[in-house]
């Protein structure tokens, strides 16, 4: 078991590599960690979020554009949050997203996190997924404390 450590950076060139950073990263996080994912659309956001989430016994990830959040349980308990479509943050209050970041049993995900950066805890993981022009990605991982 590999730990991360942060800040980490690195150039990922397929779905394969991307799955096998995930792996790296879910043997880094633990209950009560948050991660904000930031990248343009299409970057892989949702993608490194499913292969994450595999590594806990969770198969059946999906984007909460629609939904806002979704919740999944295996292993441990997950919330995937997608500020994508959110207009203003006191939507997020409406559905309680206070409650969720105090959940210390749970791993939360928030996608496009940096709409509303003043809603974000401090204490966060934040993962930046650069698209570059040979269509590689470019993950920078740090640790907020």
């Amino acid at each position: 078991m590999a730990i991360m450590k942060f800040p980490y950076s690195v150039q990922i060139f397929s779905e394969k590599e991307t799955a096998e950073l995930a792996k790296v990263f879910s043997d880094s996080i633990f209950s009560g960690d948050i991660i904000v994912l930031c990248g343009e659309l299409g970057s892989g956001k949702t993608f490194f979020v499913k292969e994450v989430a595999r590594q806990f016994g969770i198969n059946n990830v999906s984007s909460p554009t629609f939904s806002l959040i979704n919740e999944y349980i295996g292993r441990v308990r997950i919330y995937h949050f997608d500020f994508y479509r959110i207009e203003k943050s006191s939507e997020l209050f409406d559905i309680g997203f206070n409650d969720y970041l105090n959940d210390d049993d749970s791993i939360i995900f928030i996608e496009w996190g940096n709409m509303f950066p003043e809603i974000i805890p401090g204490n966060r993981i934040e993962i930046n997924i650069e698209v570059k022009k040979n269509l590689s990605r470019r993950f920078i991982i740090n640790k907020y404390e």
